[in-house]
């Protein structure tokens, strides 16, 4: 039987807050999510001034990094290159940049989500929260 780590609770809420603090030093109103391997809610938090829609969106980009072991950037890309069929995929709904996964011993253990800003600032949020995980 293979074995593979996992976020603890520990681990979420040193995202969350390593998260937020990059967010606002840059003065940034976001939502940020933090999800297990199969793309199930750990933890959330969206900051004073975030728009609503962003905590629809924060957790769905971070759903569909765990899902698809990989940044959430990949399906936008892939759509804007005029594969629209991909829009049908079942399950994914946060294909916009923002989504990354978190990596460790070459396994997917979940992914942050972020959603407020530019997607690549929402990108930059994400990584500053898993950096937290050393």
């Amino acid at each position: 039987m293979k074995t593979k780590p996992y976020l603890q609770a520990a681990d979420v809420r040193a995202i969350l807050d390593a998260a937020q603090n990059h967010a606002q030093n840059q003065k940034w109103s976001v939502s940020i999510a933090v999800v297990d391997d199969g793309g199930h809610l750990l933890g959330f938090v969206r900051l004073d001034g975030a728009p609503p829609i962003s905590a629809h969106i924060a957790p769905a980009k971070a759903h569909t990094a765990a899902m698809g072991r990989r940044e959430s950037k990949g399906y936008e890309d892939v759509i804007n290159q005029g594969r629209v069929s991909f829009l049908s995929a079942p399950a994914i709904q946060g294909m916009l940049e923002g989504g990354v996964p978190i990596v460790r011993d070459g396994e997917v253990i979940g992914a942050v989500g972020v959603s407020g800003v530019k997607s690549n600032e929402d990108a930059e949020i994400a990584r500053a929260g898993i950096a937290a995980l050393g």
